[in-house]
């Protein structure tokens, strides 16, 4: 199938947009590419510092110039049940490397913090930013010029996008992401997701809820909701990063220690002295942030990529906008309904033909970029594929030929809608993204007065005292990188979906985040610019008429006489600056870039995107 001609014009498009920086990128990365063992470029006393704990049999391979040497980067502690599994990879690795003629060693540990732990708490102000801690940590990792390629271990929200960022400023290293796997299902996502309305609603208690989450969030392994930790899977599988199918397959398996295994293997195939050079830089182009923004739509994945994604490119000299997610979203169907989107949860969505089927579709359909490299080897067609054990042996076959739950994934000509989950509001209160996978078309054009609140405590307090019962836009404001380090607000999605169940007309618009898991409320999230930068947002007083409208992309206040007339409210935001480590990030408040560039806290001295 030819390649769709929105998805071309917005790849040219990007493309002309990042050539001064991409080519700088290129000739950067390029210039480090290299025929022998990055080692060999050491002094005597650097490389024996280097190995001097390795076991004797590591050591001497260490001290030849020929054998590659794979670094181990990885966010394991045993807090995150989606990273726990990771304490036996870096055993299994080493093992493996050395079985293939080579070594590994563990490079480096980077941070890791779970959003459902932090959710509505103090720590989420951290969160966004641990993203960019990690991608410093990943580059501090690699800065022994030991390593020929590189695994990086890593699942959730702010994690695989901090690795895959650290990792491309060594791009010309080979790299696999390894993930750990999805925990087994639990009680539905339905049934949870009632118990926290209830909650909210205070007709169940703390034990209740308790005992519900406690049922879903159960065992080693990653979320089973279709939240910004799975997503990152889905994209480190269509831009070419993991092996092929190894996403979805459950933590403790023997199928998932072959594909750990072999992914130590591939690695040092990839590696300049193996057999199939292709470092990072290579993989990670245009097409391939073009292939994740389509894979991201087609199967309605996290909001939180609206950012990350951007950061992601921009590491690798690529300026993407929210125009191009809007523009491409028009065109991709959505694929996939997995909750919040549907009830499915991944296991199911995996069961269904999972995202080898839906890649197969999205080619099929001429969507996605066919031409890349991967991992895997040269085409996209390799994550067509599924892993399977024959005889204790890893092989590849090809994925499921069709859906096996139509209820779950759905071919390209029969989709569960038209277009992608995700749209670009604009109007006089600035620029947002929207999620509208899993609203309904009834609740997605909201006009009604504004409700303003500056955090998200206080509207929870005024739902409580019965205060909401009516239509309204909730505005939460100074909940922006610069104002607070733009925690999620997803807390807030019981109350409101309650509303909205209570016949409401109910929307949220902020300037914070919203999370992966955003659902059936209508929420104009990352606008930008902040209120704390000046933005419109910190000009909306009580009363005021706000119009939401997903449909037509326009997020506006039905102006009143005195619109430009007014100042920003004041705004103390003095108690979200010191206590539990936030002093700490006092220059990444500051420095922060806005939303629609990632929220970044670093750039290239010669960065600009244009729209």
């Amino acid at each position: 199938m030819a390649l769709h001609h929105v998805v071309q014009l917005v790849t040219d498009r990007i493309s002309n947009r990042s050539k001064i920086t991409r080519d700088r990128y290129l000739t950067r990365t390029r210039a480090a590419y290299g025929k022998k063992t990055e080692r060999g470029r050491l002094g005597c006393t650097n490389l024996a510092h280097a190995f001097a704990a390795m076991p004797d049999a590591d050591k001497l391979r260490l001290k030849e110039a020929e054998r590659p040497n794979l670094a181990i980067v990885s966010s394991y502690n045993d807090m995150l049940s989606a990273h726990q599994p990771l304490a036996a990879y870096p055993a299994l690795i080493k093992q493996a490397a050395f079985a293939a003629g080579g070594t590994a060693q563990f490079a480096g540990g980077v941070p890791a913090m779970c959003d459902g732990v932090t959710q509505g708490e103090t720590g989420m102000e951290l969160s966004l930013f641990s993203r960019d801690v990690i991608a410093m940590a990943t580059a501090i990792a690699l800065s022994h010029q030991m390593y020929d390629a590189a695994v990086y271990l890593g699942v959730c929200d702010k994690i695989v996008p901090g690795l895959l960022i650290g990792a491309l400023s060594f791009g010309h290293l080979p790299a696999i992401f390894v993930p750990a796997g999805p925990m087994s299902s639990g009680i539905s996502n339905r049934d949870k997701a009632q118990t926290r309305q209830l909650f909210a609603q205070g007709k169940v208690g703390r034990a209740e809820l308790l005992e519900s989450e406690s049922q879903s969030y159960h065992g080693p392994g990653t979320c089973t909701f279709y939240g910004t930790a799975n997503s990152n899977q889905m994209l480190m599988e269509i831009m070419g990063l993991h092996l092929p199918g190894a996403a979805f397959v459950p933590p403790n398996t023997p199928l998932r220690e072959a594909l750990t295994r072999a992914a130590a293997q591939r690695a040092l195939q990839l590696s300049a002295t193996g057999t199939e050079f292709t470092p990072l830089a290579e993989v990670i182009n245009e097409r391939a942030i073009v292939n994740g923004i389509v894979g991201l739509l087609a199967t309605g994945g996290s909001t939180n990529h609206t950012l990350h994604l951007v950061a992601i490119a921009q590491a690798a000299g690529i300026a993407i906008t929210w125009d191009d997610f809007s523009e491409l979203s028009a065109v991709v169907p959505l694929l996939a309904r997995v909750y919040p989107n549907g009830g499915a949860d991944v296991n199911h969505f995996h069961a269904a033909g999972g995202i080898g089927l839906v890649i197969a579709e999205l080619l099929k359909a001429g969507l996605v970029h066919a031409d890349v490299k991967t991992a895997a080897g040269d085409g996209l067609e390799h994550y067509t594929q599924e892993p399977y054990l024959n005889e204790g042996k890893l092989e590849w076959r090809p994925s499921a030929s069709e859906s096996l739950d139509t209820n779950v994934i759905r071919p390209a000509d029969r989709p569960f809608s038209p277009d992608g989950g995700l749209k670009l509001l604009q109007g006089n209160l600035g620029r947002a993204m929207i999620k509208v996978s899993a609203v309904k078309p009834q609740h997605r054009i909201v006009q009604a007065p504004a409700l303003v609140f500056h955090n998200q405590d206080d509207l929870l307090m005024a739902y409580q005292q019965g205060m909401l019962a009516r239509d309204f836009v909730a505005i939460v404001r100074y909940q922006g990188p610069g104002a607070n380090g733009m925690p999620e607000l997803h807390k807030l999605t019981p109350a409101l979906s309650v509303l909205q169940d209570q016949g409401f007309n109910v929307a949220l618009v902020t300037d914070g985040r919203m999370s992966g898991a955003s659902g059936k409320v209508p929420a104009a999230i990352h606008v930008s610019p902040e209120a704390l930068a000046g933005g419109p947002l910190s000009l909306v007083q009580d009363g005021d008429i706000v119009r939401l409208d997903a449909d037509s992309g326009e997020l506006s206040i039905l102006e009143p006489a005195d619109w430009f007339e007014r100042t920003p409210v004041p705004v103390d935001i003095e108690p979200h600056q010191t206590g539990f480590g936030r002093e700490l990030f006092a220059a990444a408040r500051q420095h922060a870039s806005i939303a629609e560039q990632g929220a970044a806290t670093f750039q290239h001295p010669d960065w600009t995107v244009a729209r």
